[in-house]
C-alpha cells in the first residue's frame, strides 16, 4: 500500500513540475505586437498591476488567474502572449491550447528577446 501511495504523489509532482517547468514547443519569442495586429490577438496574462502606462492599448489584458474564467472572451484567432515570467508563461500557453487557441508566438516583459516583429510561417 505504502508503494502505492508513493507512485502516486511521484506521479501528481511530475505533472505539476511539468506543466510549470517544462518549455512549450514551437511558440517563438517575438519583441512586440505592434506591426502584427491584424494577424494576431495580442493577449496580456499579466496582473493589472504589472502593465505600464506607455505600452499599447489594443492588447487584451486578461490575467492567467482570471484566464479560467474569462476564455471564452478571446475572438478564435492566433495569439500573441505577454506574460510576465516563465512560468506563467508556459501555464497560459498551455491552457489556451487546452481550450483550442492556436498560440503562436509571445513576449516576456522581464526577459526581452532579441527579435523584432518578424513572423515568417507563424500560421497566420
Amino acid at each position: 500500500m505504502g508503494y502505492l501511495a508513493v507512485s502516486a504523489l511521484i506521479l501528481i509532482l511530475g505533472a505539476v513540475v511539468y506543466r510549470r517547468y517544462y518549455p512549450v514547443k514551437g511558440v517563438q519569442c517575438v519583441k512586440n505586437c505592434k506591426g502584427i495586429q491584424d494577424k494576431l490577438l495580442c493577449v496580456d496574462i499579466r496582473n493589472y498591476n504589472e502593465r505600464t502606462e506607455g505600452e499599447n492599448l489594443n492588447v487584451m489584458n486578461i490575467p492567467y488567474a482570471y484566464l479560467k474564467r474569462f476564455y471564452s472572451e478571446i475572438p478564435d484567432q492566433h495569439i500573441h502572449i505577454i506574460a510576465q515570467d516563465k512560468v506563467e508563461l508556459r501555464l497560459g500557453i498551455r491552457f489556451l491550447r487546452q481550450k483550442g487557441y492556436t498560440v503562436t508566438s509571445y513576449y516576456l516583459a522581464t526577459c526581452p528577446c532579441k527579435r523584432e516583429v518578424e513572423l515568417v510561417g507563424c500560421g497566420a
